[in-house]
Parts: structure tokens; C-alpha cells; sequence
């Protein structure tokens, strides 16, 4: 750092030497007194003083002899001493120059240019058709470029409509069915009640019916023996003569009719009590009735759970429809960018999976640089600062950038195998980190591809 003081004085004296702003005598004295200079200096020195007096001579002014003045004034300086002092103003003067126009500035031709690059892959298993396009070829977004034979899709997609209209038939029979079953469900709720009513009524009559047989059985009771006490009392008076024979018969019939009279109203006493009976099976069979239409809601329930279930098979279909139509359209294989087709491995009558990718489009439309700058030249790199990139295809034309951002980490760490620097030996290697230079002006006929060689000088 001395030597390079000591070199940026001499030069400055040199500098007022020849301007005449100093005599040599001064400037011989103010030299020798900063010290020697390296041999690489001293060449510098006298390209340096070579340079001054051409300069002096286009002027038309005597350059300054400073050789001279040293052989001259042997008793002050041997000439030796004064080429080296001159020789190292000037080599410090150059590397003076070289320090100020370079600092700032972070330089490096480990940078490439890249690019976004879409794989092309089917995204159903198939026979490859048609392919229309060929290597280097320039598409765009969304241009046909490989076709499958669809035939397959095709019957897929007719199956799955043929299943979407089964199923919206289903749904039409069960929200029609719910329809019904809530009518029935009201209405059969409704006659179970009135028949209970109706029974209950009829139950009722039924009991009235018996009690007025008792009753009748009762009277016909009463008859038949007051008709017995008197056809007994008429046998004691024919015995005695005291009545005729005609009114002895007429209490006889009287009596007969009375025991007739009671059979019968024994009989339709039997009649009631079965009417009876009958009119409590029929409450009973009315309540059953009742019973079964208040479960109205259950089935109105199951009913709207079918209705549900039609609606998810109508989903599914319509899904699976879907699904084929997808499947179909993904026969044709279409550009995701614009861009030029690279990569491609792609023949008609090939068997094709997702996991083959088929070919590649390369968007030339957005680049890039990524440049990996050592891991202690990257402290003062920040985004947005610019970048002079310099492309070796175009004989190092300078494209104007800046930078966008820096990578997580070093390319090593994300590399395929990332060093494991905890085991085995280890050996300390300069990392790179990867930096993002976005292009701002590119000129005009300047193509750029992935892959391209660049030097990149970030100006801090």
C-alpha cells in the first residue's frame, strides 16, 4: 500500500514536471526521496515518460529531460535510482487508474442465459395419430401440436352420457314417487282417523244395541210368565168348568207366544252382543289403520332419501361425463406457451403415457441471466441494481440489465447429491450463488437461447 502512495505522488509530480510547474531539479529531489520502485514499475515508468513526450512534442514544447537532468546531477542521484523512482510512479499510477475504475463493479462469465422450457406430455395413455409440428419449429399458445386416436374417448364419452341420462330418469321416478307418497301419506292419515271415529261410533250403537236386547229379553221374560200364571190359572178353572174351552186355548196361545217372544229376544240379544264384537275388531282395526298412516313421516323421509341418493348418481354421471370429455380433449396435445419446439421424440403410431415427456417449447420471448458469483463477491449485490451483460454468440455487445434477485442458497446445496460436509474429510471450495439479471434493453436482432455463454458485471 506504500509502494502504491509513493507511486501516485511521483506521478503527480510528474504531472506538475511537465507542466512546468516544477524544474527537474525539484522534481529529481521530491523522487529520490519516496524510495525504489519494482522492475514491473519501472517499464511502466518509461512507457509513461515515452507517452509525456510525444505529447510535448505535438505541442510543439521541448519534453522535460528528466534522464538527463539525472546523468547531469551525478552528485545528487545516480540514473539507476531515477528510472526506478520514475518506473514506479507509473506503474502505481496505472494501477491507481485500474482500482478507481473498477471499484464498485463485481464481474463474473460463470452467467448463462435462460429461459422458460415447457415439457410437452400426454396426460392419457394412447396411440400417437398425427404429430404436426417438427424440430425448431415456432408455435403459439395453444396451437395442435400431436394428435392420439380418440376413437377410444370418443365411446367413453357416448357410455357416460347414456349413464347421465339413466340417472336423471331415476331422479324423475324418485322426486315423483316423494310427490305421491306426501298426497298418500295426508290422505290415508285423514281416513285412518275418520274410520277410527267410525268405529268408535258404530262400537257405541253396537253397546246400545245389546243393553235394549236385555232389555227386550227382559219383557219377553215378564210375558211369558204372567201368560204362564195365566194359563195355569184357566187349566184350574176348565178342571171346575168355570171356563170354556175356548178361553182355556186362547191363554194357551197367549203363553205360547209369550215363550216365543222370549226366544227371540234372546236371539237378537246374542245378534247385539255379536254386533258388539264386531264393533270393537273394527276400532280395533281402525286404530291399526291409524297407527299405520301416522307413520306417514317415516315414509316421507325414505322417500326424499331416495329423491337424494338419484341426485348424487345424476352428480356422478354428469362427473363422469365430465371426466370422458376431458379425457377426450386431452387427444390433442396443445402448445402451453409460444415458444420453439425442441426436444422432440414424438412418431405417429408410438404408445404414450404421462410419464414420457414427448417434446419441449422454449419461450424466446422472455430471457434471462443467471449468474453464479462467488460466495464473497455477492455481499453488496442487491436487487435492482445494475448489470452490464455481455453475450459471447454477439462478440461481447453489452445488453443493459439489472438484477433481480439472489438465490436461497448456493447451487451446490441444491444440487441432485448436496455436499455432506460433516463426514469424511473436508475441503473448503469457493461457493457460488446464483443470481437473477432480468434484461431491460435487448437490441434489435439479437436472439437469445438458452444455454448462451455471458459475462455479467454487476455496478454496485
Amino acid at each position: 500500500m506504500s509502494d502504491m502512495s509513493n507511486g501516485v505522488k511521483v506521478a503527480l509530480l510528474e504531472g506538475q514536471l511537465l507542466e512546468k510547474r516544477i524544474d527537474r531539479a525539484t522534481f529529481i529531489e521530491r523522487a529520490s526521496q519516496l524510495g525504489p520502485a519494482t522492475p514491473e514499475a519501472s517499464a511502466l515508468a518509461e512507457k509513461f515518460i515515452a507517452i509525456a513526450a510525444d505529447q510535448s512534442a505535438r505541442r510543439g514544447k521541448r519534453p522535460a529531460p528528466v534522464l538527463a537532468a539525472s546523468l547531469d546531477d551525478k552528485p545528487r542521484r545516480p540514473r539507476a535510482k531515477v528510472l526506478l523512482a520514475v518506473a514506479a510512479a507509473a506503474a502505481a499510477s496505472a494501477g491507481a487508474v485500474a482500482w478507481y475504475l473498477g471499484r464498485g463493479t463485481e464481474s463474473t462469465d460463470d452467467a448463462f442465459v435462460e429461459a422458460h422450457v415447457a415439457n410437452l406430455a400426454s396426460r392419457i395413455q394412447g396411440q400417437v395419430a398425427r404429430v404436426l409440428v417438427k424440430d425448431n419449429q415456432v408455435v403459439d399458445a395453444g396451437d395442435v401440436l400431436v394428435e392420439l386416436d380418440d376413437r377410444d374417448a370418443r365411446v367413453r364419452v357416448d357410455t357416460a352420457a347414456a349413464d347421465l341420462a339413466s340417472a336423471e330418469a331415476n331422479l324423475a321416478a324418485a322426486e315423483t314417487q316423494l310427490a305421491l307418497t306426501e298426497k298418500t301419506v295426508v290422505a290415508a292419515l285423514r281416513q285412518a282417523r275418520g274410520g277410527l271415529v267410525q268405529a268408535s261410533a258404530v262400537t257405541g250403537t253396537s253397546r246400545a244395541a245389546v243393553d235394549r236386547a236385555r232389555a227386550d229379553v227382559a219383557a219377553a221374560e215378564s210375558r211369558r210368565t204372567l201368560a204362564d200364571i195365566e194359563l195355569r190359572r184357566a187349566e184350574a178353572l176348565l178342571g171346575e168348568t168355570a171356563i170354556s174351552q175356548a178361553d182355556y186355548d186362547a191363554r194357551k196361545a197367549t203363553y205360547d207366544q209369550a215363550a216365543a217372544a222370549v226366544e227371540v229376544a234372546r236371539a237378537g240379544a246374542a245378534g247385539a252382543r255379536v254386533g258388539l264384537d264386531d264393533a270393537g275388531g273394527a276400532v280395533m282395526a281402525a286404530r291399526g289403520r291409524l297407527d299405520a298412516a301416522q307413520a306417514g313421516p317415516e315414509q316421507i323421509a325414505a322417500a326424499r332419501a331416495a329423491v337424494g341418493v338419484a341426485r348424487a348418481r345424476v352428480a356422478q354421471a354428469q362427473a363422469a361425463r365430465e371426466q370422458a370429455e376431458l379425457n377426450l380433449s386431452y387427444t390433442r396435445l396443445r402448445a402451453p406457451i409460444a415458444g420453439v419446439v425442441s426436444r422432440r421424440t414424438v412418431e405417429p403410431g408410438q404408445t404414450v403415457d404421462p410419464a414420457r415427456p414427448l417434446l419441449a417449447v422454449t419461450a424466446l420471448d422472455d430471457v434471462w441471466v443467471v449468474a453464479n458469483f462467488k460466495e464473497d463477491q455477492v455481499a453488496e449485490i442487491r436487487p435492482g441494481q445494475r448489470a452490464n451483460v455481455k453475450v459471447d454468440t454477439y462478440g461481447g455487445v453489452p445488453v443493459v440489465g439489472h438484477v433481480d434477485s439472489l438465490a436461497a442458497g448456493s447451487g451446490s446445496r441444491f444440487s441432485l447429491l448436496p455436499p455432506d460436509n460433516a463426514s469424511g474429510n473436508f475441503t473448503k471450495v469457493v461457493q457460488r450463488i446464483p443470481v437473477l439479471v432480468r434484461l431491460d434493453r435487448v437490441p434489435r436482432g439479437m436472439a437469445l437461447r438458452p444455454g448462451m455463454s455471458t459475462r455479467v458485471t454487476v455496478v454496485q
